[in-house]
């Protein structure tokens, strides 16, 4: 998908879970300051200097603010630092993402519990605080990063799964809840994508299959993605910039599959 340079020039996006490159959120943040916005980005962990230097180098506004998603005090100091840096939050990417592989009876509650919080009870208190602004200021959009297996089950991640499907159906009623504003909420849901936490969960998957990492890639890529390619982060960035444009004003509470053919079975 090619980027609209300047399309968003004026706008402030905040992106959760974006300090990882090559990494969705940090594509999704790159894409919308090549588009022209100012952005925050945030993480619990700080990106190195070069980082911020690439947001940087597309003429606008860059700032990293550390949070644990973990912890709602913090979400709620996030949205109100970004609001600050920003002049106000036009588009919200929640992008941050926890997930540890396991049977459903050996998940550890404290697994359980923290892939809950961070994929989607982050999601909730980040748009209760940052949709007032949205609404006040007349315009807005909320963007949250769920998954394919938000969309169908997948064995050994009924934590994410849970969370992803729950992501999706608050992504609906809160579209429903702004129908008529100028403010949208929709959902994209990626397959299989070339970062680091997909990386690691090949890993972790691969030791409970008994087999190694790169047959399990293989093999997922094969039985998954009638493509038989993974998807490229910046792709999701081009989509995320599309939803933020006024040409997808009337897409609202979308959940949006790029996934390589994969929910097209």
């Amino acid at each position: 998908m090619a980027l609209d340079t300047g399309a968003l020039a004026g706008k402030g996006a905040l992106v959760t879970g974006a300090s990882i490159r090559p990494g969705i959120g940090f594509s999704i943040a790159e894409s919308l300051a090549a588009a022209g916005a100012d952005v925050v980005i945030s993480a619990r962990n700080e990106p190195g200097a070069a980082a911020l230097a690439d947001l940087k180098s597309h003429g606008v506004k860059a700032v990293f603010r550390a949070a644990d998603l973990t912890k709602p005090d913090q979400i709620a100091d996030l949205i109100g630092y970004a609001e600050t840096d920003l002049d106000g939050v036009d588009i919200l990417v929640n992008n941050a993402g926890a997930n540890h592989p396991n049977l459903i009876e050996d998940i550890p509650p404290v697994d359980w519990d923290e892939v809950i919080a961070v994929n989607l009870s982050a999601a909730y208190h980040a748009i209760r605080h940052a949709l007032p602004g949205m609404k006040a200021r007349g315009w807005g959009r909320i963007i949250n990063i769920a998954s394919t297996v938000g969309l169908v089950g997948y064995p050994t991640v009924a934590a994410y799964a849970a969370s992803k499907h729950g992501l999706i159906g608050l992504t609906k009623s809160v579209a429903l809840e702004t129908a008529e504003t100028a403010v949208t909420c929709n959902a994209i849901c990626p397959g299989y994508t070339d970062t680091a936490l997909l990386r690691r969960v090949f890993v972790e998957t691969a030791e409970l299959l008994d087999t190694t990492a790169d047959a399990l890639r293989a093999r997922m890529l094969e039985a998954d993605h009638p493509s038989k390619s993974m998807v490229k982060p910046r792709d999701l960035g081009a989509l995320a910039v599309f939803l933020s444009g006024e040409a997808a004003a009337q897409i609202r509470g979308a959940a949006l599959p790029m996934d390589g053919g994969w929910t097209a079975h």
